[in-house]
């Protein structure tokens, strides 16, 4: 009797592993497995268009689609970013100030929020004053990174850390294979359009 009831035992764990094998490699799927296995070519017009309703980040060169990806968006995706803390992802048009390879997200792309638009929009409603409005018109203007630390928000990124769900701060986030392709790819001073 006890060798069956070790049997019987020895079985049950091993089907807890297999179980618990087999739901980790679907989440590691999830979390690396490209939409679209073929990499990005070289890119002579690079520029990236959000969809935020369809959760797609598409990668152009010139006119053409070259790749999409599916994307993860700020825990409250509706509507454009207003403020610090909202949880929004900005609309808009923007473009990729710098690269950062040493993100908490495993790779990243900075983009230009808040814009002119958003200072404008910022100053009117007296989150910023006129010399905050000043600088990020100054660094749009020279495709820099404008100020990150306003009432309107900032460090917007498109990253890593995985697309299953709404998860970010208003961040744009993809799978770490995906964060891989672009940075790889993407250079600053691309255009980025952000649509609701």
């Amino acid at each position: 009797m006890n060798r069956r009831k070790s049997y019987i035992i020895f079985a049950a764990c091993l089907l807890v592993i297999l179980a618990a094998s087999v739901a980790g490699l679907v989440a590691m799927k999830q979390l690396v497995v490209m939409k679209d296995a073929k990499p990005l070519p070289a890119l002579t017009e690079p520029a990236i268009v959000v969809k935020k309703s369809a959760r797609t980040l598409i990668v152009f060169d010139g006119e053409t689609a070259v790749k999409t990806y599916t994307v993860a968006l700020g825990g409250s995706p509706v509507g454009d970013k207003d403020v610090e803390g909202d949880g929004k992802t900005p609309e808009g048009d923007f473009y990729i100030f710098g690269k950062n390879p040493n993100s908490k997200y495993f790779l990243s792309l900075g983009i230009s929020y808040p814009s002119v638009k958003d200072a404008d929009r910022g100053l009117k409603a007296g989150l910023i004053s006129e010399q905050e409005a000043q600088q990020i018109r100054a660094a749009i203007r020279d495709t820099k990174m404008p100020p990150q630390k306003t009432k309107l928000g900032g460090e917007i990124y498109i990253h890593g850390g995985g697309n299953l769900a709404d998860w970010t701060e208003g961040c744009i986030a993809v799978t770490n294979a995906d964060i891989q392709e672009l940075f790889n790819a993407i250079e600053p001073g691309t255009r980025v359009r952000i649509e609701p």
